[in-house]
């Protein structure tokens, strides 16, 4: 993997946008990342790690605070990494999570994260990803490092450095465990856990299943009484002495199933008893029985005879009612054919006495009119109706006459309508002059006044631009005053840096000769003079180093750079100050803001007065229009008063001829309407008349003809009178009881008759039968055989539990040796791989394998720890037991060629410890991208301390990045080193502004 080019804008120190193109270091192979303490050196890294990845190692675990505090609201916050692997060149856009300020409104919202992928091709860019996770993915298959590969191999972060050297064995377990993805050996381990205790389980289950079965079967066989070794005969009992062999507590399974196998057969032998003893006593109780039923038969034979002679006795004594009933049944019978000409007479003479009742009354309703007619009814009720038809055209005018009344009424109040309507609209065209002049008037005055909008707009601008000059002063002045103040304390500061600077000089050069002695050996050549004696070395009493001078010239230089910025802070604001002065105006806030009030007073009157004027132009226009409507309106008005007149005169003519036509058809009643209710009346009276004097004659007829026709069905029949008939009526409920009762006896007479012969032929006994001493005797053996049957199913049940017991023990202890087998192996293969039992090492699986790992790491480092050590140092991995049961199996400790001893890691003095992880990181990042498919590795980074090392090991460290840009690699430093500046041509700086953000320069 290569990086060609990173952009960063808004992202840490760096506000507008700065790019690094790591291609113009190629030719170079290590170049040099330099710049002042917090100038921003290590957030080129971030903005690498964040492009590709989405995070920065530093803020693990804290607040990502990845945009620039630098930016402004709308400013952007964006990183772009440009690289190449081996699927082709790519570059990843992405921007993180932020606040900023709302667009709408107040307050402020959060800015989502966003992130592209694109891919080089030869149409140009094109993109490939869009979403976080589409993207994460899609740069897992491109890079094949995970973040923490990443940083370890390409990415070697400040403070993460030395860490994998002096990290403890459990602290270096988890880093390789990220690297290597080892989680799956642990997973091994668990699974192995879960089956030996899986294991562990199953074998007590089944243990205590075979105890559980064991201990049931004996309980039942010491329920049944079946411990004995002999059985008394004919019993089938154990006998006393049986106790003796039941099974101890310190028995085996196997004996314990032994005594149960022996028992079972006593049950057996028992059960077979019981069976017998069931079969002889079914036998019994079957005769008994059958006696028993026998007995019961010819007992319930004997009471059907008793009974059977009893209800023939009894019909016989009920014939004569019957012959009765026969009798009864037969003139009924007969008297039927006669009921319908009977019945029709009846009827026909009820009718006629109906119409002389109807006929009475309709003569009484005629009479109480008091009209003489020598006429016939019918006649006189025509003529009358004839001479009616005439006064309901009236009577019809007459109930008309109220809204006649209405209308007229109503067409006069049209008439005053009208002429009102025609005399407002007259007034109202006279008062349009005048109102036309007024609103014309208005309309001038609001003209004028709106005519000044521009000018009296001008006018407030210029009011609010002194408001805010004039606060603007104010507010410039105290800050001008607090500035004045800050650059005088700076400038005393820097005084004071400058004179501490000058002093330590003058020490480290006072201190010269004894710095040089100290570094003088025997039999040396001086550095200065060359002598190989040093017979009196001066000494070195008051020590000023570089570092210390270093120091007091950053504390100067950053005393300096504040004194700067705060001195052009306060010409800056004495700049803005006169300003503002100019742009009051000499007036006061208090000034300003009343004249600004006034103004934006007078320019509001000259908006309002705009408005209305178009108001006031409406009006006139509608004012005229309504003119013009008035006067199209006036004839229309005009024929509305004509024809409402017109309307009135003929309802006026329409009820005088209705009040003309009923008085004359009134005669001598009150209205039409009363003479026409009593000519009503009266026709209908004389009709009713005549039609009850019709029905009365026709009903007379008719009760003849049936009398006719009753008597002569009479003379035929077999009775005297009608009254003799009448009395022989049966209904027909009562014939069909008759007939029913008759049958029944007779069937009933026939049927006890066959049941008594049939029972006389058996010589049943005269005296009752008794069978209480057979249903005794049946009784008792039923007892007998059930206790038997009871006996035998206990025995029989005893039996085949016992069966099933002792088959389901003996195939669980059978399992149970297999299952004990099965989890010793188990147990010994979960212990090895879990670092127990016999693992006297301690080391889990994954440790193992990790262990494998480490071997070859420290392998690859001591190739280069060897030179960089001139041979005196060499990593060993160790499997040593931890103190107090800690994990162990990853230790690395330092074999020393000088002493011939080994030593931890700690011991290493600064430079050594640097060298060391330096070798070591390189070592780790050999074999981690081995494991990772052997990617190549192009650019690396090494940010960590260069500054603790001494001249000669600085040299050393500079020959191994040389080696390390063998083969196209570019190696990126970072380090304020000074030896480094000057060995490493090619650099990048990070610089800070004056005003506060960074830039990267490129030479």
């Amino acid at each position: 993997m290569r990086l060609h080019r990173l952009e960063v804008e808004g992202f840490g120190p760096f506000r507008s946008r700065q790019t690094v193109d790591f291609d113009a270091f190629a030719d170079d192979g290590i170049f040099l990342i330099a710049g002042r303490t917090g100038a921003g050196k290590s957030s080129i890294l971030d903005a690498v790690c964040f492009g590709l990845y989405g995070g920065v190692p530093r803020y693990d675990g804290g607040e990502k605070r990845l945009r620039s505090d630098h930016c402004e609201p709308d400013d952007l916050s964006e990183v772009v990494v440009e690289f190449s692997a081996s699927a082709g060149r790519f570059r990843v856009t992405r921007s993180p999570e932020y606040v900023r300020p709302s667009k709408r409104g107040g307050g402020t919202t959060k800015q989502a994260a966003g992130v592209a992928l694109d891919e080089w091709t030869d149409a140009g860019w094109v993109g490939r990803a869009a979403r976080a996770v589409d993207v994460a993915n899609e740069l897992d298959e491109i890079l094949q490092l995970s973040r923490d590969q990443f940083l370890q191999v390409i990415l070697l972060a400040q403070n993460r450095f030395s860490e994998f050297l002096l990290a403890g064995s459990k602290d270096r377990q988890t880093l390789l465990r990220r690297l290597f993805g080892t989680q799956r050996f642990e997973d091994v381990q668990a699974r192995f856990d879960d089956r030996r205790r899986a294991a562990e389980q199953a074998l007590g289950a089944r243990l205590a299943t075979v105890a559980a079965r064991v201990e049931e079967a004996e309980r039942l066989v010491s329920t049944a009484d079946l411990w004995g070794d002999a059985v008394e005969a004919g019993t089938g009992e154990a006998t006393g002495a049986g106790e003796a062999v039941r099974p101890t507590v310190t028995s085996t399974t196997a004996e314990r199933l032994d005594g149960l196998r022996r028992a079972k057969a006593r049950a057996d032998y028992r059960a077979e008893r019981r069976v017998s003893d069931r079969a002889e006593a079914e036998k019994s109780s079957t005769a008994a029985d059958l006696v028993l039923s026998t007995k019961r038969e010819e007992q319930r034979a004997q009471a059907e005879r008793d009974r059977a002679r009893a209800a023939l006795d009894r019909l016989d004594a009920e014939e004569p009612s019957i012959a009765t009933a026969r009798a009864e049944l037969s003139d009924a019978r007969s008297a039927e054919a006669l009921r319908s000409t009977i019945a029709a007479a009846a009827r026909a003479r009820t009718a006629l006495e109906s119409a002389r009742a109807a006929e009475q009354t309709a003569r009484a309703t005629w009479e109480r009119f008091g009209v003489a007619t020598d006429d016939d009814l019918e006649t006189w009720a025509a003529t009358r109706l004839k001479e009616s038809g005439a006064w309901e055209r009236a009577a019809d005018l007459e109930a008309q006459e109220p809204t006649l009344i209405a209308e007229l009424q109503a067409a006069e109040v049209a008439v005053q309508e009208a002429s009102a309507r025609v005399e407002e609209a007259a007034a109202e065209r006279a008062e349009l002059p005048t109102e036309v002049v007024a609103v014309t008037a208005e309309r001038d005055d609001a003209r004028r006044n709106a005519d000044r909008k521009a000018d009296l707009a001008a006018a407030r601008d210029a009011a609010e631009s002194r408001v805010r000059a004039a606060r603007d002063v104010q507010r410039l002045r105290e800050a001008q005053e607090i500035a004045e103040q800050q650059l005088a304390a700076l400038t005393t500061r820097h005084a004071t840096a400058q004179s501490t600077l000058a002093q330590l000089r003058q020490r480290r050069f006072d201190g010269m000769a004894g710095e040089l002695a100290s570094g003088l050996v025997d039999a040396e050549p001086c550095p200065v003079c060359g002598a190989l004696e040093h017979p009196s070395p001066a000494t070195h009493a008051d020590p000023v180093s570089a570092d210390d001078v270093a120091a007091a010239e950053a504390v100067r230089d950053a005393a300096a750079e504040r004194e700067r910025e705060a001195a052009a802070t306060s010409a800056s604001l004495r700049i803005d100050l006169a300003a503002a002065e100019a742009g009051a105006d000499g007036r006061t806030v208090e000034q300003a803001e009343g004249e600004h009030a006034a103004a934006v007073d007078l320019h509001a009157q000259s908006l309002a007065a705009a408005d209305r004027l178009k108001t006031l132009d409406t009006q006139l226009h509608e004012i005229a229009e309504r003119a013009d409507q008035l006067e199209r309106e006036r004839a229309d008005r005009a024929a509305t008063l004509a024809a409402a007149r017109e309307q009135l005169a003929l309802r006026a003519q329409r009820l005088e001829q209705t009040r003309a036509l009923t008085a004359e058809a009134r005669g001598p009643f009150d209205t039409v309407a009363e003479r026409l209710a009593d000519i009503t009346a009266k026709v209908a009276a004389a009709r009713l008349l005549a039609a009850a004097l019709a029905e009365r004659e026709r009903r007379a007829q008719a009760l003849a003809e049936a009398e006719s026709e009753r008597d002569a069905a009479l003379a035929e029949s077999a009775f005297d009178d009608v009254a003799a008939a009448e009395r022989a009526l049966r209904s027909p409920a009562v014939q069909e009881a008759l007939e029913t009762r008759i049958s029944q006896h007779a069937v009933l007479r026939e049927k006890e008759r066959s049941t008594l012969f049939d029972l006389e032929l058996r010589t049943l006994p005269e005296e009752p039968i008794d069978i209480s001493p057979d249903e005794e005797a049946a009784a008792t053996a039923r007892a007998a055989w059930m206790h038997a049957v009871d006996e035998a199913s206990r025995a029989l049940g005893t039996v085949e539990r016992l069966e099933d017991l002792i088959a389901s023990a003996t195939a669980e202890h059978a399992r149970t040796a297999d299952d004990a087998a099965e989890f010793e192996v188990l147990q010994g293969l979960a212990d090895a791989i879990a670092g127990r039992g016999a693992n006297t090492r301690k080391m889990t699986l994954e440790t193992f394998v990790l262990a494998a790992e480490l071997e070859e790491i420290v392998e690859a480092a001591n190739r280069r720890l060897y030179d960089m050590s001139t041979g005196r140092y060499q990593l060993q991995h160790s499997d040593a037991l931890a103190a107090r049961g800690a994990a162990s199996g990853l230790g690395i400790v330092v074999s020393d060629a000088f002493t011939g001893q080994t030593r931890p890691p700690q011991s290493l003095s600064g430079g050594e410890t640097f060298l060391t992880s330096l070798a070591l990181a390189l070592g780790l990042a050999e074999v981690v991208t081995a494991r990772a498919g052997g990617i190549r590795l192009d650019t690396l980074f090494i940010d960590e301390g260069f500054g603790s090392l001494d001249g000669d090991t600085l040299d050393v460290a500079m020959r191994t990045l040389d080696e390390l840009r063998q083969g196209g690699r570019t190696v990126g430093v970072i380090s304020h080193v000074e030896a480094m500046q000057e060995q490493i041509p090619a650099q990048l700086t990070v610089r800070a502004t004056p005003n506060g953000p960074s830039i990267i320069e490129t030479r």
